[in-house]
């Protein structure tokens, strides 16, 4: 798949009051149908592997691909391949991570960049699994704000065999210098609540993912077994209008 020239990404951030702000848990009653997680407060976010599948010019899965490089990949909505125009379908998800320094009073980190990329309804990778090697869907790029904080608007990721549902993410100390995978101070994941999970399965989009959801368990996924408190983000919404999912990620700067 051909790739574009590199985006200007040198915009100058508007400046703003930082303040400190904490993400709480979030819930909804099981009448509107939406799960619930929790939001670690200024916790560091733990270093997880990127997966086969990065797409950020490391090598993985025997190739060197690079969305990082591409015109277009520094958005807030995924869900739009960048080279056929085409949509990635699923339950809207709406994710904001909110970037904190945690040698610094939990002060918000601004001018930072989020890779932020996952599977498919059906749990494939864009660039990666045949079915959809020509589409660059549920990949992107943010700068986070005065607040900290990145927003993304995508799906709900489905899930596939031997895997929880999650979604990876990679921080750049600038928005400059999301380009390539050597420039990433942080890679890490987020694992989805089961609620929302199961409530999200029952759609026609997701296939098998109810079935390999039964198979699993965030006690027994081989990222998160060892604890997952700082990577549940917090949810509200519901399977039929969409849900919000938020998280602070907790960085040493």
């Amino acid at each position: 798949m051909l790739t574009r020239s590199v985006l200007d990404r040198r915009h100058v951030l508007g400046l703003g009051l930082l303040g400190i702000g904490l993400l709480a848990s979030s819930r909804v009653g099981a009448a509107t149908g939406a799960a619930t997680g929790t939001s670690a407060a200024c916790t560091p976010i733990p270093s997880e592997t990127a997966g086969p599948y990065p797409a950020d010019g490391s090598v993985a899965s025997g190739q060197s691909l690079n969305v990082l490089t591409r015109s277009g990949v520094v958005r807030r909505d995924l869900r739009r391949s960048l080279g056929t125009g085409n949509v990635a379908p699923g339950v809207p998800l709406t994710l904001t991570l909110k970037l904190v320094n945690t040698n610094g009073s939990c002060a918000p980190l601004r001018g930072y960049a989020v890779y932020a990329w996952h599977c498919t309804a059906d749990g494939n990778y864009s660039m990666y699994s045949a079915p959809i090697v020509g589409e660059d869907y549920l990949r992107g790029v943010q700068a986070s704000d005065a607040g900290g904080n990145v927003t993304f608007q995508t799906i709900v990721p489905g899930c596939y065999p031997g895997r929880w549902p999650h979604i990876h993410f990679e921080v750049y100390p600038t928005l400059a210098s999301a380009t390539n995978a050597r420039n990433r101070i942080q890679t890490s994941q987020l694992a989805l609540p089961q609620a929302m999970c199961q409530q999200t399965y029952t759609q026609a989009a997701y296939g098998s993912s109810a079935r390999f959801l039964s198979q699993t368990s965030l006690s027994r996924d081989n990222i998160f077994s060892d604890g997952y408190a700082a990577q549940l983000p917090a949810i509200t919404g519901n399977a039929t209008r969409g849900y919000s999912a938020t998280l602070t990620v907790g960085l040493a700067r």
